[in-house]
Order: structure tokens, then sequence, then C-alpha cells
């Protein structure tokens, strides 16, 4: 099993008995990420106390091989999107996508989620087609937070 499965089954009942939700887990270059949210938001305290129990438990369970560093934080404004239950939680926000290679259509996608599927998620762009991505196909996806009352434009070659 991979660390980052054993550090997310170890860290979800602690999460509920914290009162918040387990948003997702990462793992790299010795640092263990684990993302936290709350109905209304997650506060410092809630982080804090997630992060003491977390670090206590991965120290007595020893899943982790070497030095790493834990980290527990929101999953901020502008989140990402790595699971189907991501993508359904983001159902009406914005959201930017960058698909893979072969992916029939631009490399970089912009749009509102109106639907998620089993198989991908439907958006509708700003010029108001409605496209289809397989998950498959999505290399990297996260809300879009528009600052002021000002929206910001697409990047370049964006849909």
């Amino acid at each position: 099993m991979a660390i980052v499965d054993r550090v997310r089954e170890l860290a979800a009942p602690l999460a509920e008995a914290a009162s918040v939700d387990l948003y997702d887990v990462e793992y790299n270059g010795g640092v263990v990420r684990v993302l936290a949210d709350a109905e209304g938001g997650i506060d410092l305290e809630e982080i804090a106390a997630l992060s003491r129990s977390l670090g206590r438990a991965l120290d007595e369970q020893d899943l982790i091989p070497g030095r790493y560093t834990l980290e527990v934080s929101s999953p901020g404004l502008e989140r990402p999107l790595r699971t189907p239950e991501h993508f359904r939680k983001a159902t009406g926000s914005e959201v930017r996508i960058k698909t893979a290679t072969d992916f029939d259509g631009p490399r970089r996608l912009l749009g509102t989620v109106e639907r998620v599927a089993a198989a991908g998620v439907e958006l509708r762009s700003r010029d108001g087609a409605l496209l289809h991505v397989d998950f498959e196909q999505v290399l990297s996806a996260r809300t879009v937070f528009e600052w002021g009352a000002q929206a910001r434009k697409p990047p370049k070659g964006a849909v």
C-alpha cells in the first residue's frame, strides 16, 4: 500500500474525531501534506489540533521511512480537484483544467462544472459551449477564485 493511502487511512478517523473533513493527502519529496476542510471553513485551531493528533499517530505507527515534514492546512480558495468527489463539490463553481496531450480539444479549459459522471466532468465554458472531459484526461484542475468585482481574463489559449 502506498504511503499516501496509509496516511489517508490513519488521518480519516482523526479528522472525523476533530469534526473536519479530510480533503486530500499528498506525499512528495519527504513532505506529507494533509488538506482538511469543514462546513463553513476550517480555522487555525482545528488545523493545529489535527496536526498534533496526526503527528503523534504518524510517529507511533512509523508509516513513513526516514525524515519527513508534516503540513496540515485547508485546501484554500483555489483548491485542487483530484477526485470525482472534489469535482462534485465544485458543481456550479468555475474551474481551470489542464488536459493531457492526447485530449481531443484545448489543453487548457476554463468553465463552470455543470455535471459530474462516473467517467468525467462536463464544463460550461464562458462562451456557453458544453465540454466533456474524462477524468483520465485531466492532468490538473483547481477551482478559480475571482478577486474583486472585475473578473480575471482567461489565460492565453484557454477555452
